[in-house]
């Protein structure tokens, strides 16, 4: 038996943009054909793009969505193509991969376990499939599923094992967060040995609103050992040719010793077999070599998850412009160095807004810092606006000390300047807040929480630091000035202000929210780690009354397992407290 030579297209497909999908997932079976490939892959739902919410229960959606897989079926003369898209109508939808060969569908798998937990909602659009099915494509035993299917332990890669599958191709559209292509071949690798098969996993890349989705496509052998993986966060055709042989030889002599138990489907799933083609094709081709990326680092995973959540959320929303209110703090000043990375410094502005608070300071390393990065700077002070307000509400305000009423009239200001900037050039505002201050609700609502995406929302505040740093270190000039790092965080909202006036330390704190937050401990669970009880406490209720602020904030770009929004979805109104 020769060799397979599999195409992985890792590509970024855009919801809705039936047009454009369409003409990337043409190019590149073209591609895939001229380079030889007996099979091209392509990601989950990657017609429709991922995911597609509600579109879903918009029949003219479904519609298009099958005339554009329609339309790609002549472009697979001599190739065999497996397409995420959605099949079915009405209210029975299905989650797809379409297996065609040779301009024609030779079957249509449906994805059997649809997750519903965290950022997935899958049970409220598709009905579940019951077929493990097993197609022979160049005379090799394929299994094809999709996503999650491959997560369940009992799922359909072991009934297409057993009924003789040598292959298994897993689409996907698996959304980032930090560590999680680990967690996904130390996965992969498992169902490689104890199925004794070829799994090859094929994951979209691109942003889409909250989520990043950072391929990483993967081949992993019959040991558990990646014999080829596509590089994380970068679109294109990878490819790799495996020597079937050896791999069925192997099984043959694995399952002489170690026979798989019968009972293996009580879940009364079908399995049907098909056949595209019975032996590969027959020309000689060129030996390329094994594509093997190395996994990026933590910091540079988040990184490039930021970079490229950032770059899509603005391109794909049709805006040519970035505009962030440049405080003189880390938090604003890596929102720019990321922003210049995913648009270029020709297409972002920053944007100065000092008060009678503000310190001469801070102002310079706003002022360095866009120099750095190469940026322009539009210096608009507020001091006559806010005097202005002061003086509206002088009558009202009569006999009352001043409080954070005075304090957040500054952060308004600020707010409704950039969002003018925005009206009147199409600029898109990001903003600066972090995951501590989005948590406990130290920011303020209509005023830094305006603008249209919020790059660093699932950031906290002390990994913040950590990924400045790393920015600094990609480039000789260091773009974010040391005095920058150095300082005490501080929103400069009154004489001497320090974040330290209303929070703990972030190292104290970030670790406490993490526990509240991410992990769901009880506040008795959290004091027990040796955190200070009023600490924990004060901070915990900070977090529970604060919903109705992160409710009216924009989107965030998640990077962790419990993002604010799609993950972590509490009642405004909530009288319960863990406290």
């Amino acid at each position: 038996m020769q060799t397979i030579r599999l195409g992985m297209a890792q590509i970024n497909s855009t919801v809705g943009d039936f047009a454009g999908n369409q003409q990337i997932i043409i190019r590149q079976i073209n591609k895939a054909k001229e380079a030889g490939c007996d099979i091209v892959v392509f990601p989950e739902l990657c017609i429709t793009g991922y995911p597609p919410e509600d579109l879903l229960f918009k029949s003219q959606f479904i519609r298009e969505n099958k005339m554009s897989l329609k339309a790609i079926i002549p472009a697979t003369s001599g190739i065999t193509a497996i397409i995420g898209f959605v099949d079915g109508e009405g209210s029975s939808l299905f989650n797809s991969a379409a297996v065609i060969a040779n301009q024609s569908i030779v079957t249509i798998y449906h994805k059997i376990i649809l997750p519903n937990y965290g950022v997935f909602d899958e049970q409220r659009y598709f009905k579940p499939g019951n077929d493990c099915s097993i197609v022979n494509i160049s005379g090799v035993g394929t299994g094809i599923n999709i996503c999650e299917d491959i997560w369940f332990q009992d799922g359909p890669a072991v009934i297409q094992s057993s009924n003789g599958a040598a292959l298994i191709i897993n689409i996907s559209s698996s959304p980032f967060h930090s560590g999680k292509l680990q967690e996904r071949e130390i996965m992969l690798a498992k169902r490689a040995q104890d199925l004794q098969v070829i799994v090859a996993y094929v994951n979209q890349v691109g942003g889409q609103d909250e989520l990043v989705f950072d391929g990483g496509s993967v081949v992993i052998g019959i040991d558990g050992c990646p014999i080829a993986r596509a590089p994380q966060f970068e679109e294109g055709l990878f490819m790799v040719d495996i020597n079937m042989a050896t791999v069925i030889e192997a099984r043959r002599e694995y399952f002489k010793q170690k026979q798989l138990p019968t009972d293996l489907n009580t879940y009364g799933w079908q399995s049907n077999k098909y056949t595209v083609i019975e032996s590969p094709q027959k020309f000689k081709k060129t030996t390329i070599p094994l594509p093997i990326a190395q996994p990026l680092k933590p910091l540079a995973e988040i990184y490039q998850a930021l970079v490229l959540g950032t770059r899509d959320y603005v391109n794909k929303n049709c805006f040519k412009h970035a505009v962030i209110g440049i405080s003189g703090g880390i938090d604003s000043s890596l929102v720019a160095a990321i922003a210049v990375d995913a648009l270029e410094k020709e297409n972002v502005t920053g944007v100065a807004m000092p008060s009678q608070y503000s310190s001469q300071e801070s102002f310079e390393d706003a002022k360095q810092l866009c120099e750095n990065l190469g940026i322009r700077l539009i210096n608009i002070p507020i001091n006559r606006i806010y005097d202005a307000y002061l003086e509206t509400l002088s009558d009202v305000f009569k006999n009352i000390p001043h409080d954070k009423t005075e304090e957040n009239i500054q952060a308004r200001i600020r707010g409704n300047i950039l969002m003018a900037l925005s009206n009147k050039f199409g600029w898109l505002v990001l903003t600066t807040g972090n995951k501590s201050e989005m948590a406990t609700g130290y920011t303020t609502l209509y005023g830094d929480v305006a603008g249209g995406v919020a790059v660093i929302k699932d950031v906290p505040k002390t990994l913040v630091y950590e990924i400045g740093l790393y920015s600094n270190s990609r480039s000789e000039y260091k773009p974010i000035p040391e005095t920058i790092l150095a300082k005490a965080p501080t929103a400069e909202l009154r004489h001497n202000q320090k974040d330290s006036d209303s929070l703990p330390a972030y190292d104290i704190l970030d670790p406490i929210l993490n526990a509240y937050v991410e992990q769901d401990e009880a506040v008795s669970e959290i004091i027990a780690k040796g955190f200070d009880e009023s600490i924990v406490k004060h901070m915990a209720r900070l977090v529970d009354t604060s919903e109705y602020k992160r409710r009216q904030a924009p989107p965030g770009i998640k990077i962790t397992s419990r993002a604010f929004g799609r993950d972590r979805r509490l009642p405004i109104t909530n009288r319960f407290r863990g406290v």
